[in-house]
């Protein structure tokens, strides 16, 4: 199989109709350790919008159960992406992650506002750090694949175009982002969860190294100190590495599924998408379930 045979395929393929295959070979083939990276980042960037970052401590679910909310998040977005959204496990997935949000007081603005950083942040992650930029048929898929996502949200007003995500994006951040108590929660949170997926003796490197790759607006909201020039610098400079080394190696044959790999942490004998995430009191339901492969990593590039 040929370095660049998925890229192939996706370029057979229409971003306005099968918008949904070519995000799936992008993310769980051509980029599956990019894409987890920059989705997580993109969804850590919208806890420095003090809406969403305070609504979040107050729940407490980010941070007294990150682990498993991580998981929960995870398992939902992947199920949609997976199946697909017309398949049973696809329609549950959107329905449990609707039912969740209704509990909430959330502005449309907000909701529209996460799509972007989807659409957005793993483009431009990508294209700094991946082993080669997004092609345009994997841009203008991403764009559709999130607007019908936003669709199934009973969202309206959503941008049509990746230039029109981007807009909203850096303009809902330069009127928004601000230091909150608790955004800085959740953000330590979620950085002391990252510094759980590593060997102890990296801990400390590792929560240093994810600050180094924020942007100045970002860092400042969440009021961590900048650090050292050259720390950043090398930080970065070891991630483009990476994927000048990733370019080189055979491309993956079978999908990269998170259920499968070692992040995921919360059901090691299986789920039910139905019983993922949080529930208002006698909500609960069973769902479909879906069973944790022990088969290892998937052979190919990481």
């Amino acid at each position: 199989m040929k370095r660049h045979a998925w890229l192939e395929r996706i370029e057979t393929l229409d971003p306005e109709t099968d918008f949904a295959e070519i995000y799936r070979i992008s993310g769980q083939h051509e980029f599956p350790w990019d894409t987890s990276q920059s989705l997580s980042f993109a969804l850590y960037r919208t806890y420095a919008v003090p809406a969403i970052g305070n609504l979040l401590a107050e729940t407490g679910e980010f941070t007294r159960r990150a682990q498993k909310r991580y998981d929960d998040t995870v398992l939902i977005l992947e199920a949609a992406l997976e199946h697909g959204f017309d398949a049973p496990q696809g329609r549950e997935a959107i329905r449990r992650m609707n039912r969740m949000h209704r509990r909430y007081d959330i502005a449309d603005d907000d909701f529209r506002y996460v799509l972007a950083t989807f659409v957005v942040v793993p483009r431009r992650w990508v294209d700094a750090y991946g082993w080669r930029p997004y092609c345009p048929h994997e841009v203008r898929a991403t764009v559709n694949y999130y607007r019908e996502l936003g669709r199934r949200m009973g969202l309206r007003d959503i941008p049509a175009t990746y230039e029109e995500f981007e807009e909203l994006l850096d303009a809902y951040e330069r009127a928004h982002f601000a230091f909150t108590p608790g955004g800085r929660a959740v953000s330590d949170a979620t950085l002391d969860l990252m510094r759980t997926w590593y060997p102890k003796v990296l801990a400390r490197q590792v929560r240093l190294s994810s600050i180094c790759l924020l942007d100045d607006p970002l860092r400042e909201a969440f009021g961590y100190p900048r650090p050292p020039a050259a720390l950043q610098k090398a930080v970065r400079a070891g991630m483009r590495l990476r994927g000048r080394v990733v370019r080189h190696l055979p491309p993956r044959r079978t999908p990269s599924l998170a259920r499968n790999g070692r992040r995921v942490r919360s059901y090691p004998d299986g789920f039910r998408i139905g019983e993922l995430g949080t529930f208002a009191p006698g909500e609960r339901q069973h769902g479909c379930p879906v069973p944790r492969e022990r088969t290892g990593e998937a052979t190919g590039s990481p």
